[in-house]
């Protein structure tokens, strides 16, 4: 499916949310010895090779106002401050990154390679990724596994630890430029405090991830399946051993589109043979989707990022799973079917599989035929337009029939309009949000081209 994913429905760490390592500290400026000009704060990042965990400096100055979070606390000053800061930004935030960018590239053309030729999409999730960023401030847990996650997904891009002070340095000149109203010298040195931690915790994570990763993987297309005019399942040969989860995305780079990566899950658990496959729905304008259903033939070599997100099975508990997929977004469904019968536990797994016409059920045949191999399988399909077979209605809707889901955990793959409405249906009939899970609602669209 054309997704990451994310952990849960109430706000948590997004998927691959960024294309670029973008937090860093600028140049040491001419002043005080310890690198500070008129009590200006200064950010401070380890880019050494040989890297140990980050520990920031002792003392409230040296460190952003951040911890683990605690109920009912409300937010950091700092974070208070970067807030104001990125809600005065949010209007303007196109204006604001294209700055950003040329700012960046005046003063390190040379960077401008390892993007791709068309920026609108860079520019994009530049923002949401520094929103999700302040969102979690004040959520050390949360914030790291983000970050870090960011991190080791930024090596395919050709990140480097020496890359992140120009960085830093042409961000905090965007914010100054189209934050005028709330930038002052507290906001800045909240910034800088911030992100200097920020950018630490994504220079570990890349630093630890190298010692035993690739940055990326050369794969082989072995089939490519056409199950509609608009949608193939293609399957590859990774070079290499590819460690990953049902449940999990990578983001795909082609030979057509050079430094252009799209985000898609994989529609298959772990095999033995090493395959991994992918349903792809071709969508208009969309550069890389489009070239992988009607360019790509078996033989072509693709790029793979690392696995990332966490719509994974917790196989401790024997609790049921709640699966909505529509579209495409059966691929990870139908993964995380494969896991559960992997195990060799039996726990109950209802699949509701949604498309707007009977004939978009493309993958329906191979749903029924796990159905009928394992007996605590149950598969509905729906379709919300047309005659059909099936249950008719709007995929949440027609959940809502059925149940009780009390000892259910949700897992939601689909369209943005579905999976919203899907949260709002399940948390409304008393599922706990902690236990729905679901793709990135920003990513999905940024990736789904």
């Amino acid at each position: 499916m054309n997704a990451p994913t994310t952990p849960s429905a109430d706000g948590g760490a997004t998927g691959e949310a960024g294309e670029r390592g973008w937090f860093t500290p600028p140049d040491t400026p001419e002043g005080t010895p310890d690198g500070t000009a008129e009590g200006r704060p200064r950010l401070r990042t380890d880019t050494s090779s040989e890297r140990r965990p980050a520990r920031p400096a002792a003392g409230p100055s040296a460190r952003p106002s951040t911890g683990s979070a605690r109920p009912g606390a409300g937010p950091s000053p700092d974070t208070v401050l970067i807030r104001r800061t990125l809600a005065e930004i949010e209007p303007v935030a196109d204006k604001a990154t294209s700055y950003f960018y040329a700012l960046l590239f005046l003063r390190r053309p040379a960077l401008r390679a390892l993007f791709p030729a068309a920026m609108d999409t860079q520019r994009d999730r530049l923002f949401r990724a520094l929103t999700a960023a302040a969102r979690h401030a004040d959520d050390t847990a949360t914030l790291t596994e983000y970050l870090s996650q960011l991190g080791r997904g930024h090596r395919k891009y050709g990140t480097e630890a020496g890359h992140y002070p120009i960085v830093g340095e042409c961000l905090i000149g965007a914010l100054a430029q189209y934050a005028r109203d709330t930038w002052n010298q507290a906001a800045e040195a909240a910034w800088v405090r911030a992100y200097t931690v920020i950018s630490q915790i994504m220079i570990d994570a890349a630093a630890e991830d190298a010692r035993s990763s690739p940055p990326w993987w050369q794969a082989e297309i072995v089939t490519h399946e056409p199950r509609t005019p608009d949608i193939a399942i293609v399957t590859v040969r990774p070079d290499r051993p590819y460690p990953f989860r049902a449940g999990q995305y990578a983001s795909l780079e082609t030979p057509w589109w050079p430094r252009v990566w799209r985000n898609y899950s994989f529609s298959c658990a772990p095999r033995a043979d090493g395959l991994l496959s992918f349903h792809v729905k071709a969508v208009p304008a969309g550069w890389v989707s489009r070239a992988l259903v009607h360019r790509a033939r078996p033989g072509d070599v693709i790029r793979l990022g690392p696995p990332a997100g966490s719509m994974t099975v917790d196989h401790s508990t024997d609790d049921g799973l709640l699966c909505l997929g529509g579209g495409t977004g059966i691929a990870p469904i139908k993964a995380l079917v494969e896991d559960v019968a992997r195990h060799g536990r039996s726990r109950p797994v209802d699949v509701f599989y949604g498309a707007r016409h009977n004939d978009d059920l493309y993958d329906i045949d191979t749903m029924l035929r796990l159905q009928k191999s394992h007996r605590w399988l149950s598969v509905r399909p729906v379709v919300s337009d047309g005659p059909t077979l099936g249950l008719s209605g709007q995929l949440p809707q027609v959940v809502r029939k059925y149940g009780p889901w009390t000892a259910y955990d949700a897992y939601l793959s689909g369209p943005p309009g579905m999976i919203r409405s899907g949260v709002d249906t399940l948390v409304g009939i008393g599922m706990p949000a902690h236990r729905i899970r679901h793709d990135s609602l920003d990513e999905l669209t940024a990736s789904a081209t």
